[in-house]
This record gives C-alpha cells, structure tokens and sequence, in this order.
C-alpha cells in the first residue's frame, strides 16, 4: 500500500472524527455560553449550575446522535476493510 493512500487515509480518519464530535461540542459550547450569560446577569457563580445543565444536554445530544455517529464509524471502517481487500483480490485473479 503507497504511503501517499495511507496519508489520505489517515486524513479521512480525522476528518471523520472531527466531523463526528462537532455535534457534542456545538451544543456544550452554546449552552455553556448561555449559562454563563444567565450567570453574569443574575451574579450566581454557582460552578454546579455551569456543569450540571451541560452534562444533561451532552447525555442527551449524545443519545440522539450516537446511531448517526455509529453508522459514520461503521461506513468509514466498511471502506477502509474494502479497500484493504481490494489489491489482494486483484493479486489473486493473475
């Protein structure tokens, strides 16, 4: 296998896992500012009030994602075992 195809490879891998946890971060991220926007205005600086609400969401977020992030993982690992198996095949038919 050419090195230039296990680089593009191991660029898709991190695209993937880029593109898998930008769901979870984009939601822990918004609702961190907006708890720390109610925060500042209400002068509660209770740190159980910035955690608890965003490990709810995440569990939640990641409860609603996780058969879409699970199918992007299995195709990813689908095409890689594919791949793998192709030039073995094509050695074997000459």
């Amino acid at each position: 296998m050419p090195l230039s195809l296990l680089v593009h490879d191991a660029e898709l891998a991190l695209w993937l896992a880029v593109a898998i946890s930008v769901p979870v971060l984009a939601v822990a991220a918004t609702l961190g500012l907006f708890v720390a926007v109610i925060q500042a205005a209400s002068q509660i600086q209770d740190p159980t009030l910035a955690h608890f609400p965003r490990f709810i969401v995440v569990m939640v977020t990641l409860a609603v994602v996780a058969p879409w992030m699970g199918h992007q993982v299995a195709g990813f690992a689908r095409d890689m075992f594919a791949a793998s198996q192709a030039p073995s095949a094509a050695a074997r038919a000459r």
